[in-house]
C-alpha cells in the first residue's frame, strides 16, 4: 500500500471514529410518526405545561372553552390543535348555540365546519335584520269581516274575526293554503256566528273564544273539527293556552276553569277556581307538564291556580290594579298601577313561582306599564312597555333599568327582544326594529291600527295590527263590507337566505285569490310611512 493510500485510509477511520463518540442530537418525531407508534385512537401522550394527561382527561378540559378559546389553543402546538378540533368539542358547541338541536354527532362528519356555515347564516340573517332586506306577505283579508285576536307560535298564525271565522296560516312552508278552522254547529249559516274575542295556537293545538262564551279546542294534527267543545254562561274575558303541554285556561264572569286531556285522550276539567273579582289577565305557566298551574290576575288580586291543589296561593293583594302580566318557567312578572305621582309610580313586581314571595320592584314611573315580556327575553333581563312611550330594558340581577328608548307617541302596546334587538308596536300603528346595544332604531313600518300582537325569530316576524272596536255587523245589511283600511292586517315578514328563489315572491301563506300582496326586495321600499 503506497503512501496516499494509507493517508486516506487513516483519515476516513479517523472521521468515523469520531461520529460514533459524538452524542447522537435528538429529534421530536412529527405527528404521522406519533400516529404509526401508537393505536389510531389511542393518544396518551398529551403535554399539559409539566405533565402528561390521558386523551379523555385533556377533552374534558377543553369542553369547557368556547370557540375563541379553542381557536388559541390550538395555536399551541400540534398535539393541541388534534384535541381543539375533536369531533366531540364542536358538536357540543353547536348544541350549546342552538344548532342543530335534532341532530346527532354522527351526521356530519366535521362539526367545525358545520359550526362555521351556521355563524355566517346567523350573521347573514342579522345583516338583513339591520338593512331591512326580506320578503314581505300581507295574509288575506275575509273580506266582510274585521280582526278581532292575532297569536303565533313558531311561524304559525292563527286569526279570529268578526264574522266567527278562524283562520290558520303557516308561514314556513311554500304554496301554502290558508284553512278554515270549522265550528261544531255545522247547521250555522256563514256569517252568523258570533264574534271572536280571543285565539290562541302552539304546536298542536288551536283555541279559539267567541263571545256568546263557546270555546272551540282543535287539534292541528288531526283536522279542521273541534276536538272539543267547552260553553261557559258568560262571556270569556280571558284566555291562556299552554305554550308546550295541552292545557287551557279559560276566565268567564268569577270563575276560573283550566282544561286538559286524561290518560285516554278525552278533554275534561282539570281544575275550577272562583275568584271575587273580574280576570283581565290570565297565563299558563310553561313546562308544568302533567298538571297544569296557571297565574290569574283580578282587580288588585294575584292568583297561583294549581290544577293539582284547590287552594289558591296569592301573591298580591289589596293594591293598585295590575295591568300586564307575563310568567316563565319559575317566574312572574305584572305591572301594577301607581298611586298618583305624589305617593308612587307604576311599578313591575317579579314574584317566585316556587317560593310565592316578591324578589324584585321594578320601575317607578308616571304612567301604566302596558306590556311586559319575562318569557321570551335573555337570561337575568326583561322587557316592558309603558303608556309614556318608552321601551325599557330591565336587569333583574340588579334590579335597575338597564335602557330606556323613546319609542312610540302613543304608548307601547307589544313589545318582544333577543340577545341584540328589540321588536315594539306602538298604539299608533307603528311598528319599530331597534338595535338596543347601539341604542339605535334601524326601521319602521306603519299602519293605522295599534299594534296588538308581535312574534320574531332570528329568520322572519309576525306583526297583527287589530282595530280598536271591530265593526258590528248589522243583519239588515247583508251586503256590508267593511273598507279594507279598517279590516286590521296582518304581516309576515322572512330574512331567511336559504331560499331557494330570491329575485321571485315568497309565496308565505299564498291564497287561492288574487288580494294576497307579496315582495321581494328591499323592505325599506316596500311600504310607505302612511301605508293607509
Amino acid at each position: 500500500m503506497d503512501d496516499c493510500s494509507l493517508e486516506e485510509f487513516r483519515r476516513r477511520w479517523q472521521e468515523e471514529l469520531t461520529q460514533a463518540q459524538a452524542p447522537r442530537k435528538w429529534r421530536r418525531p412529527d405527528a404521522a410518526e406519533r400516529r404509526a407508534r401508537r393505536p389510531e385512537n389511542e393518544m396518551n401522550d398529551v403535554p399539559f405545561f409539566d405533565i402528561q394527561l390521558p386523551y379523555e382527561l385533556a377533552i374534558n378540559i377543553f369542553q369547557y372553552l368556547d370557540r375563541k378559546e379553542l381557536g388559541r389553543c390550538a395555536q399551541v402546538s400540534k398535539t393541541w390543535k388534534v384535541i381543539a378540533e375533536d369531533e366531540v368539542l364542536w358538536y357540543r358547541l353547536c348544541q350549546q348555540e342552538g344548532h342543530l338541536p335534532d341532530s346527532s354527532i354522527s351526521d356530519y362528519s366535521c362539526w367545525k365546519l358545520i359550526f362555521q356555515e351556521c355563524r355566517a347564516k346567523e350573521h347573514m340573517l342579522q345583516t338583513n335584520w339591520k338593512n331591512r332586506k326580506g320578503a314581505v306577505s300581507e295574509l288575506e283579508h275575509i273580506p266582510d269581516a274585521v280582526l278581532c285576536d292575532v297569536h303565533s307560535h313558531d311561524g304559525v298564525v292563527i286569526a279570529g274575526y268578526t264574522s266567527g271565522d278562524v283562520r290558520v296560516w303557516d308561514t314556513r312552508t311554500w304554496d301554502y293554503v290558508a284553512p278554515f278552522l270549522e265550528s261544531e254547529d255545522e247547521e250555522d249559516e256563514p256569517g252568523l256566528q258570533p264574534n271572536v274575542s280571543f285565539v290562541r295556537i302552539n304546536s298542536s293545538l288551536a283555541v279559539a273564544a267567541y263571545e256568546d262564551g263557546f270555546l272551540n279546542i282543535w287539534d292541528l294534527r288531526i283536522g279542521r273539527y273541534p276536538i272539543h267543545r267547552f260553553e261557559h254562561d258568560a262571556r270569556i274575558q280571558a284566555l291562556a293556552l299552554s305554550q308546550d303541554d295541552a292545557a287551557v285556561a279559560t276566565a268567564s264572569a268569577f270563575d276560573v276553569v283550566m282544561l286538559s286531556p286524561n290518560e285516554e285522550g278525552y278533554w275534561q276539567i282539570a281544575a275550577e277556581f272562583e275568584v271575587p273579582k273580574l280576570v283581565q289577565h290570565l297565563e299558563i305557566v310553561p313546562e308544568t307538564r302533567r298538571y297544569p298551574v296557571a297565574v290569574a290576575a283580578a282587580g288588585d288580586l294575584m292568583y297561583l291556580l294549581k290544577a293539582e291543589d284547590s287552594a289558591r296561593t296569592l301573591l298580591y293583594a289589596h293594591g293598585p290594579p295590575v295591568t300586564c302580566l307575563d310568567v316563565s318557567a319559575n317566574q312572574v312578572a305584572f305591572g301594577v298601577q301607581g298611586l298618583g305621582w305624589v305617593y308612587e309610580g307604576s311599578k313591575i313586581l317579579v314574584y317566585s313561582l316556587e317560593a310565592g314571595r316578591r324578589l324584585l320592584k321594578l320601575g317607578n314611573v308616571l304612567r301604566d306599564f302596558t306590556c311586559v315580556n319575562l318569557n321570551d327575553s335573555p337570561p337575568n333581563l326583561m322587557v316592558s312597555g309603558n303608556r309614556d312611550g318608552r321601551v325599557r330594558i330591565h336587569d333583574l340581577r340588579t334590579g335597575n333599568i338597564a335602557l330606556s328608548l323613546s319609542a312610540h307617541q302613543l304608548g307601547v302596546s307589544a313589545v318582544q327582544m333577543d340577545d341584540w334587538k328589540i321588536v315594539s308596536g306602538g298604539e299608533e300603528g307603528l311598528v319599530s326594529v331597534w338595535d338596543y346595544r347601539m341604542n339605535q332604531k334601524l326601521w319602521e313600518v306603519y299602519s293605522g291600527h295599534p299594534v296588538k300582537h308581535i312574534s320574531f325569530s332570528s329568520r322572519s316576524l309576525i306583526t297583527a295590527n287589530v282595530p280598536y272596536q271591530p265593526v258590528v255587523r248589522n243583519a239588515d245589511r247583508d251586503s256590508f263590507t267593511p273598507h279594507r283600511r279598517h279590516r286590521g292586517l296582518i304581516r309576515a315578514y322572512e330574512f331567511a337566505v336559504d331560499q331557494l328563489a330570491f329575485h321571485s315572491p315568497l309565496p308565505a301563506c299564498r291564497s287561492s285569490c288574487d288580494t294576497m300582496a307579496t315582495h321581494y326586495y328591499d323592505l325599506a321600499l316596500a311600504f310607505p310611512y302612511n301605508h293607509v
